[in-house]
């Protein structure tokens, strides 16, 4: 009976110390196992097309010994100077309270530099690094499962046929399943890409082993002498190589997620040597085989009877990737709408447990048209490659240019410790973005188009806010004149008013139209402001913002961070200092909802400001972005002019 009854003995310390480093190392594996199945898609799939591109592709290269060696050698160090050392170790390390990406990035710096003078043009590179990012988001999928789906051709000829209405079949069918939420999916995106890993690597080790020579790729000296015997071909070279590395931005966006040493233990020990492996038996294959091993050296490195397991494989890695860059997107747009670049969208939670697992139907629908558009009209994956990498390039240059204001401005390095790195990164991004350049003309221009778009209707909303609260602003009644005139010439009725206002200073409209049309004024009068910071999370302790105005008038501003989502409720229940606790059904919401009227005054272009009448036309209700209860809302109209 005694061994039955539970041990109530203290632990001892080493034994207490040993359950919480194997439940620390058990949560590490986990992260490490997350991130090779969701941070790591896009670059995972990249030996599908990557190497094959640098010969086969638009700028044809010689198939000879010295260049198999030497793009092999340029991939090897790309993956080391851009991802391991920029990405990895340098970049990863500026983290806004733990998030990443070019948004996050750019709200850590615009927070510490808001005096300087050049600040705003920091913030148009990177408010134009993410919108390169929706013409990246586009292309990923389409180019991934296209290429993915082609290995069909390899294993029967006769199957080529089939290969575009496979493809779209499987896209719209990807972007069919985000509505339903990807968390029980997301279980097996590791598992599956671990196992995807395993076997490229396999694969890649099986070449190896029938042609070692290959092994000399890691020698910098074969990237020097391609670049010396061949300076021309080697410069366009840069425009395939440089698709070994797409997908290196997608470890600093995903921090968030997993942490910073989760994403570098699963890169360094597992990612990065399975890649390598794969390219070089790629390599190997070519000496070996020659042209004929040309039409797709991944699909060729397996016997014939593992072709069609290796394409189920690489098509669900694919599809893991593809679904990264959508997810991707749906986040990139919800900070784009917290830090005031874009309209509200409706926003759908697809997990009650996990607060990253959202879905925008706007932007899922709008990116499966163009996604289905980019497969029909290019048809081929290696058409696609022409289009992809600039957008990815142009970002990656970005990045440099922010992370000069960070090594400077935020971390205070010193100029020589500085200066070396940052030219070693401007030269290799500048030469990819250089060579992506001259693809252009063979469908380089998409992305492009697409950023610019995106980049136009992100300021467009921008600049058209801040002049909408700046005549909003101009019109407001001081509060402390309104406050004593109007407590005591309205009649006061029982229960609380919140009147929702996007500035912090003024009457608010809505309040000024109850009063002239109601002619009553509620018990307690609540101005409410809700605030998006550069931070990405606000706790709390720290959310609420309260001021008394007298006479049952209260100024109170919430604060969130660009990575949460308002709810004004569940705030409000919070709430202590203004007297009675809030009570939903005795609250009403008052909002009102501004006509523009576009006007020949100074403050943008007559065409921009259409532009930005039709997106608040179409914005989402502020009712529903910020969760107030549809049987308590009151919205009353304004007209402004800009």
């Amino acid at each position: 009976m005694a061994d039955l009854l539970p041990n109530t003995a203290p632990a001892s310390h080493d034994e207490e110390q040993g359950g919480h480093g194997h439940a620390r190392q058990k949560a590490t594996l986990k992260l490490v196992v997350g991130a090779i199945g969701i941070v790591f898609g896009d670059i995972g799939t990249s030996p599908l097309y990557a190497f094959r591109e640098t010969f086969a592709g638009h700028h044809t290269l010689t198939l000879d010994p010295d260049h198999i060696l030497g793009v092999i050698s340029l991939m090897f160090w790309s993956m080391m100077l851009v991802v391991t050392l920029k990405y990895v170790s340098i970049i990863m390390r500026a983290d806004n309270k733990g998030e990443g990406g070019s948004l996050a990035l750019l709200a850590l710096i615009n927070g510490q530099t808001k005096t300087q003078r050049w600040s705003r043009g920091i913030v148009l590179l990177g408010v134009f690094a993410t919108a390169l990012f929706y013409g990246d988001s586009m292309i990923t999928p389409a180019v991934s499962v296209l290429s993915a789906v082609e290995g069909l051709a390899v294993y029967s000829p006769d199957l080529a046929p089939v290969i575009l209405p496979v493809a779209v079949v499987i896209l719209v069918g990807l972007f069919w399943i985000q509505g339903l939420g990807t968390n029980k999916v997301a279980a097996f995106f590791g598992p599956i890409m671990l196992l995807y890993f395993l076997t490229i690597a396999a694969l890649g080790v099986l070449s190896i082993i029938k042609t070692p020579g290959i092994l000399y790729a890691f020698n910098p000296y074969w990237a020097v002498m391609f670049f010396v015997t061949d300076p021309m071909p080697a410069f366009l070279a840069l425009g395939s190589v440089v698709l070994a590395v797409t997908g290196a931005e997608a470890l600093y966006a995903d921090m968030g997620h997993f942490g910073r040493n989760p994403i570098r233990v699963s890169w360094l020990a597992f990612v990065l040597p399975a890649l390598m492996l794969n390219y070089m038996g790629q390599g190997a294959l070519l000496f070996r085989e020659g042209a004929a091993a040309l039409h797709s050296p991944f699909y060729n490195l397996a016997p014939q009877w593992g072709q069609l397991p290796l394409i189920v494989l690489a098509t669900l890695a694919a599809i893991i990737a593809s679904q990264a860059v959508i997810s991707g997107a749906f986040s990139v747009t919800q900070q784009a709408i917290q830090l005031g670049f874009m309209p509200r969208l409706r926003i759908e939670h697809t997990s009650a447990s996990t607060a990253g697992q959202i879905y925008i139907p706007l932007i899922n629908w709008g990116l499966m048209m163009m996604v289905i558009l980019l497969v029909l009209t290019f048809q081929t994956s290696s058409n696609l490659t022409a289009a992809y990498g600039i957008a990815v390039t142009g970002a990656m240059f970005i990045d440099n240019v922010l992370l000069t204001v960070v090594l400077y401005r935020l971390w205070h390095w010193k100029w020589y410790y500085a200066a070396p790195l940052l030219t070693i990164f401007y030269l290799v991004d500048g030469a990819y973005l250089a060579a992506n350049l001259t693809k252009v003309p063979d469908g380089g221009w998409f992305p492009l188009l697409i950023g610019f778009i995106v980049f136009t209707l992100l300021t467009t909303w921008s600049r058209g806010r801040r002049l909408v609260q700046d005549r909003l602003r101009e019109a407001a009644m001081p509060i402390p004149v309104f406050v004593a005139s109007a407590a005591n010439s309205a009649v006061r009725v029982p229960g609380t008013a919140v009147f929702m206002t996007s500035t912090p200073d003024g009457v608010p409209h809505a309040l000024l139209h109850n009063l002239k049309h109601n002619k009553v004024l509620h018990e307690r009068v609540i101005l409410l402001t809700v605030k998006i910071r550069d931070v990405p999370v606000v706790e709390d302790d720290g959310r609420c913002k309260l001021e008394d105005l007298g006479r049952g008038f209260f100024r109170m501003v919430l604060q969130y961070g660009f990575m949460q989502e308002p709810d004004v409720p569940a705030a409000l229940k919070n709430v202590t200092g203004c007297g009675q606790a809030f009570k939903m059904m005795d609250t009403s919401f008052f909002l009102a909802r501004q006509t523009l009227l576009p006007s020949a005054k100074p403050g943008m272009p007559l065409w921009r400001e259409k532009i930005f009448a039709w997106m608040l036309r179409n914005a989402e209700s502020a009712m529903e972005f910020f969760r107030l209860p549809t049987n308590r809302v009151v919205e009353l109209g304004s007209q402004v002019e800009i």
